[in-house]
């Protein structure tokens, strides 16, 4: 009996799939990208290893945005061709499109937002995550982004719809430039020897929002407990989930966060201290913005700063994923419930998907559990049931840096399109 309870209460969740020890997400808003072929070719050289204009591709997974009614000048679902918006489709359904960017600068009524929904949902496609884009009136923060998509008597009110057609995380303009979200906040490495001025004001920012936070002020309530993900609900009542996004250059939270830009901000420096904290990033950024004259989307600085994080990844450092899955994972490891029992010898790990979620949003899917690991002493015999249902192929793991063994819900790559 003894033996059996030292077991049972050996096994524990591992913060993240093994063998990684951070998280990190690339989310990039689409604005001002110039054209499908700019948009293509990115994705394709981050997400396959295919020779591509920017040379062999990383074999990443990193997803984009898309909007839908925007000015002539930019790449938007309504702008581009028949063969654009197939292009588009294809991404969404194999999860490389994973978040609507508002409807769009120029959508400001329902009726806009209402066609939009009925385009992805007749052609197969559903979006999960929601992410303000400037002032857009669609947009659902009130404040810095002027939004009035979740406010019933506004014209652009579409917070019902779009709902119903399963968004349920939501970014409102919220940036940290904290590195590492789902850890206690360290502020260490925001300064810079070699920018005092620049990065001192970067920093009293960030000391501003952490104590108005520790306040109870509204605006910044998610920078002091520094979660990735927090249950809030719009302005007509609809409970969502709303998450945090961080960019750490020394200039601040809307710094080099573009094209031209990102490859100083994935620096060594920066990859080791994320690893080093074991925490989870979701990165603001701007990849379809590129220099003017640029003859790719990417320039050399930002394919090196993209080499510096795929090489991370390589060393099972720290897993790189879309936005959506990032989410998915980091909600189903807080709401999950586990029982361990020990059965003839069998370790026994049950999980619950229903235990603490939020009653009203749809539930944790598979996708979500994929990457699951669980510290046990004994990976050979340890089974794992889902709902009362065995997980039927689980991953046995080597000891890690903790020197603990482990099992996982095997974590499988999103498949990205031909063309």
């Amino acid at each position: 009996m003894a033996h059996n309870i030292a077991m049972e209460e050996s096994v524990t969740l591992r913060h993240w799939p093994y063998p990684y020890r951070a998280m990190l997400a690339v989310c990039s808003d689409l604005d001002e990208t110039p054209d499908r072929k700019a948009y293509w070719d990115t994705s394709e050289f981050l997400n396959t290893t295919r020779s591509t204009p920017m040379g062999q591709g990383l074999g990443l997974e990193i997803g984009n945005t898309i909007y839908f009614d925007m000015t002539a000048d930019q790449f938007a679902y309504w702008n581009t061709d028949d063969a654009g918006r197939s292009m588009v489709q294809s991404l969404v359904r194999s999860g490389y499109i994973d978040c609507l960017h508002s409807f769009g600068d120029l959508a400001t009524t329902r009726e806009h937002a209402q066609r939009a929904l009925d385009e992805l949902e007749q052609s197969g496609c559903r979006l999960d995550v929601w992410i303000d884009h400037a002032q857009a009136v669609t947009n659902f923060d009130g404040g810095i982004m002027m939004g009035e998509g979740d406010v019933t008597s506004s014209p652009a009110y579409h917070a019902d719809l779009t709902i119903r057609h399963g968004v349920h995380y939501v970014w409102r303009g919220r940036v940290s430039s904290v590195l590492g979200q789902d850890v206690p906040p360290q502020l260490g490495g925001i300064l810079s020897p070699a920018h005092p001025i620049a990065s001192g004001k970067t920093l009293a920012k960030e000391l501003t929002k952490q104590v108005l936070s520790r306040m109870g002020n509204e605006k910044y309530a998610m920078h002091a407990p520094n979660r990735i993900l927090t249950r809030s609900q719009l302005r007509d009542g609809q409970p969502v989930y709303e998450f945090l996004r961080c960019n750490p250059h020394w200039g601040g939270v809307s710094s080099h966060e573009t094209a031209w830009g990102i490859g100083d901000v994935l620096t060594d420096r920066m990859l080791k201290q994320l690893v080093d904290r074991q925490g989870a990033c979701i990165l603001y950024t701007h990849l379809g913005k590129s220099e003017p004259d640029a003859t790719v989307p990417l320039g050399a600085s930002a394919i090196e700063g993209f080499r510096r994080l795929a090489k991370s990844q390589a060393n099972g450092e720290m897993l790189v994923t879309t936005t959506r899955r990032l989410l998915g994972y980091c909600r189903a490891k807080e709401e999950i419930g586990v029982t361990v029992t020990c059965d003839n010898d069998t370790i026994v790990i049950d999980v619950k998907t229903s235990a603490h979620c939020y009653a009203t949003l749809p539930p944790i899917i598979d996708r979500d559990l994929e990457g699951l690991t669980f510290f046990t002493p004994d990976p050979d015999r340890t089974r794992i049931n889902v709902d009362g249902e065995p997980v039927l192929t689980l991953t046995q793991n080597a000891a890690d840096a903790t020197g603990r063994t482990s099992v996982s819900i095997p974590w499988t790559r999103l498949e990205f399109p031909e063309s």
